[in-house]
């Protein structure tokens, strides 16, 4: 059994073919899967999809950075009036993008914080975007002051040092899709780091792994990643699998 902590299988990229995605997802083992939202405009098809599959599709809560913009606070209302009245098993996706543009940093950093509260107030594990931003990232979590926060560095492609410092932090490496790419270089990173502090992802529809890359993620491709990442630690997929889907058990509490 896998699970996919990281998936977006209820954006439009899927609407033809939802139904059909999930089952070839069960069929190859993947059955547990965590979906973080976007923002306000995927909240509903979130959690619609996640009440149609209740024993399979986790519904987290939070605002990517990407949809942090002027107006932030009303996105950050609804999240949170929807983290009050359903059921929610983490924060996520949030973070901070600087890859393409830097206007915002200063509000993607306020918006990061203030969900980071949500995690730590809830105990809740939260699911963290980090995209030229490793450094902003870590200071704003070490100088919070917020007690008990745990969660995902999501899509990990950093260096040995920096696992090494996320991991220090508590938190956990989402290695997905680009672990199987020629140059990635995590299969010089992760031989260093305790497979226990790794969780499998793919972030569909986005990263398709080999041979897939280019083309539509979806979470049944999650086996070519657990075999990728199998092979780095001299397991089975199935050990793999029965180790990572621990970790997510105890992460998520479920």
């Amino acid at each position: 059994m896998l699970t996919d902590t990281h998936c977006h299988i209820y954006l439009p990229e899927f609407d033809h073919d939802r139904d059909i995605t999930l089952q070839k997802a069960f069929a190859s083992g993947v059955t547990r899967l965590f979906l973080p939202n976007v923002d306000s405009s995927t909240s509903q098809s979130l959690l619609d999809l996640s009440a149609q599959y209740p024993e399979n599709c986790f519904p987290l809560m939070g605002i990517h950075p990407t949809s942090v913009n002027d107006g932030f606070e009303l996105e950050l209302q609804q999240a949170e009036s929807l983290l009050n009245n359903h059921k929610f098993f983490g924060i996520g996706e949030v973070g901070i993008d600087l890859f393409w543009d830097k206007t915002y940093q200063d509000i993607q950093c306020e918006a990061f914080l203030i969900q980071l509260g949500w995690a730590s107030k809830r105990n809740l594990p939260v699911i963290i975007h980090v995209r030229n931003s490793h450094c902003e990232t870590i200071d704003i979590i070490e100088k919070s002051g917020l007690s008990n926060l745990k969660g995902i560095f999501h899509c990990f492609s950093g260096n040995l040092d920096q696992a090494k410092e996320i991991i220090g932090l508590g938190f956990h490496l989402g290695i997905g899709g680009v672990s199987t790419f020629k140059n990635s270089g995590l299969d010089k990173v992760l031989p260093d780091i305790d497979p226990q502090w790794i969780v499998l992802e793919t972030d569909s529809p986005y990263l398709a792994p080999v041979p897939y890359r280019g083309k539509r993620n979806e979470p049944a491709y999650l086996v070519q990643t657990a075999s990728k990442i199998a092979g780095i630690y001299n397991y089975t997929v199935e050990e793999l699998a029965q180790l990572t889907t621990n970790t997510s058990k105890i992460l998520f509490g479920i």
